[in-house]
């Protein structure tokens, strides 16, 4: 998203006509039509992608959902169960009205589930703008908000806790799809990581005390679309992606106290992107996409290790997702494309490489995450229901795309658990889809509510956040 890019409404635009030309022009392949199955596939070997999140082999954590990817930061559930069928009348352990907006996924630690929200509150006020360049779509702020940490039972759904972090009339609001709480909180099992962006960074014990909190400032972000990128925690350090129209920059605190351990300049340019953190032979690397580039850097000290080129100019959303001994990214705004890079010899400059062990300029994500799998990489288009599965390790088709019935639009990233893969649309449908080289349709269930927050998955529960309620989704225990 470099400055020298004009910047204006028609980019937005653009991106979904060149998608249209591509499509009559050959250059995406039209998918197949799903089937169905009667039976869900019985569960395979180990699906555990090479992410360090969390031991695979350490049961306590794996079984938990700590952050927005879960526990491996690929999307993935290594022991969870959830449900193949669910609707508003059937197999909905509990539902919970949300007091306020938040597009961040809910994170559960033992019996407890943690979710943030912006709840309006006070006088109507002057509708007000964010007033950037090319701004368009925008939700005009008219109230004050108050910045919540709400703390659930994952048992029955009652409320443990709120609190208020802080209260303030923002200085934007947002894309007229987004949220002013769309980053998800993250835990240790002992801390909670709230962020709100230019709303502050608070760290609470998991009772709801506040332990420390931390002011970056103010974020500016292109065409007022509002902030989405989530804090990562690896060991003892929590790390947060600053990239907006103003001075960007990647930063890392001490997870305890709070203390700022480095800060290494970025771009002046905007993205949603999470960072992930992989730990490759000796070193541990803080893996970032952003405006042209995927860049790893030093966890102890900041350093930048390596970079490649090949994301959009602008608006890059879709983060980074790693296993294998490498790291896959793609973009859609003005330069589709996906690849994959490999770890082993990442050094300086990887643009035109061998490091870039494949790339493909079809199906490539805009909004959503790709999901690991095991073997398998899948991706939505764009944002829309065309479903792509290829072998992670090559690039090639496995089968390729798929067209997804009953989905539209998707925001939400795919998860996966027990060999079945889950995508929510923003229209409340929910594929389940077997994991395999033909996948099938398994269910199509609906909710009614929209959904841009991805799924959690912890235990036999599939949690789902949706705009006016939270769902706890489980097999009805029939007495």
């Amino acid at each position: 998203m470099s400055p020298a890019v004009q910047r204006s409404i028609w980019a937005r635009y653009a991106c979904f006509l060149l998608g249209a030309v591509s499509v009559a022009l050959g250059f995406v392949r039209l998918p197949y039509t799903l089937g169905s199955a009667e039976n869900p596939p019985e569960t395979g070997a180990s699906r555990s992608a090479a992410s360090t999140v969390v031991d695979i082999g350490d049961i306590h954590a794996a079984s938990y959902w700590s952050q927005w990817r879960g526990p491996l930061g690929t999307g993935v559930s290594p022991h969870a169960r959830p449900p193949v069928e669910w609707s508003e009348e059937r197999n909905i352990l509990w539902k919970l009205p949300l007091p306020g907006k938040g597009h961040s996924t809910p994170v559960i630690w033992g019996d407890r589930l943690f979710v943030t929200m912006a709840v309006p509150y006070g006088e109507d006020l002057p509708p007000k703008y964010s007033g950037t360049p090319g701004g368009h779509d925008e939700v005009a702020i008219t109230h004050r908000h108050k910045f919540m940490v709400m703390a659930v039972n994952r048992k029955d759904g009652k409320i443990l806790w709120e609190r208020t972090v802080r209260e303030e009339l923002p200085h934007q609001g947002g894309h007229l799809t987004a949220s002013l709480a769309s980053p998800s909180p993250v835990t240790d099992g002992e801390r909670l990581f709230a962020f709100f962006g230019s709303w502050g960074l608070y760290c609470l014990d998991l009772d709801g005390t506040l332990l420390w909190q931390s002011d970056l400032g103010q974020l500016n972000v292109m065409h007022g679309h509002g902030e989405g990128s989530s804090p990562a925690l690896h060991g003892d350090t929590l790390i947060v992606n600053w990239d907006h129209e103003g001075d960007s920059f990647l930063v890392a605190f001490e997870k305890r106290t709070g203390k700022q351990r480095w800060k290494t300049a970025r771009e002046r340019a905007s993205s949603w992107t999470t960072p992930i953190v992989v730990e490759h032979g000796n070193t541990a690397q803080v893996i970032v996409s952003g405006s042209e580039r995927l860049r790893g850097y030093d966890l102890d000290t900041g350093n930048l290790i390596w970079e490649g080129g090949g994301l959009s100019v602008e608006n890059v959303v879709s983060s980074p997702v790693a296993g294998h001994g490498m790291v896959f990214t793609g973009s859609t705004y003005d330069r589709p494309g996906i690849m994959a890079v490999r770890l082993d010899g990442a050094k300086g400059d990887l643009t035109g490489t061998k490091q870039v062990v494949w790339r493909r300029n079809r199906g490539a994500p805009y909004v959503p995450t790709p999901l690991l799998y095991g073997d398998a990489l899948y991706f939505l288009y764009h944002f829309q229901g065309i479903l792509t599965r290829v072998n992670a390790r090559t690039g090639e088709d496995q089968p390729g795309s798929i067209r997804l019935p009953g989905i539209r639009d998707v925001y939400a990233s795919p998860v996966a658990a027990s060999g079945r893969v889950y995508v929510t649309s923003r229209e409340g449908v929910t594929l389940v889809l077997n994991d395999g080289d033909q996948p099938e349709v398994l269910a199509q269930n609906r909710l009614d509510d929209t959904f841009n927050a991805s799924p959690a998955l912890a235990g036999n529960e599939l949690f789902l956040r949706g705009e006016r309620s939270l769902y706890c989704i489980a097999e009805e225990s029939g007495d």
